[in-house]
């Protein structure tokens, strides 16, 4: 047989293109510099997720994706109120729900220690006036 089986070097060549490709990323080596010293502050990092309470048209509330039933809305709110550094939090809410339903989850949120509330809204839609937007 004069002809020459590249089986084994083709699956040989991409088990190196792997190990290639996984060791590259970890081969960037900084420069070691010895960096001056100063009184500024550090600037701010990347801002932590948002923090989202989602009110649906079935009654459900969802602190992020994760249904909470209302009655342990406020204490698992405190929860993570404590271990966040900020206290913004968005509310979504379906627009066929009652105007009171909103405002009681408002409250609840108030009361877990969120000041800085945001409400969610969708844009293109109605304005004041009655026109599209």
């Amino acid at each position: 047989m004069s002809e020459i089986n590249v089986t084994p070097m083709v699956d040989v060549m991409l088990v190196l293109l792997i190990i290639f490709m996984v060791a590259a990323p970890l081969l960037t080596v900084g420069v070691p510099v010895e960096l001056p010293k100063t009184a500024a502050e550090a600037l701010p990092g990347e801002q932590e997720e948002p923090l989202t309470v989602t009110l649906t048209i079935d009654g459900l509330i969802l602190l992020q994706n994760t249904e909470t039933p209302a009655d342990q809305l406020i204490p698992k709110l405190r929860a993570v109120a404590a271990e966040r550094e900020n206290d913004k939090i968005f509310l979504r809410a379906d627009g066929a729900i009652p105007y009171e339903r909103v405002i009681q989850v408002m409250g609840a949120l108030n009361a877990a220690g969120f000041r800085n509330i945001g409400l969610v809204t969708d844009t293109g839609g109605p304005t004041l006036g009655g026109q599209g937007g």
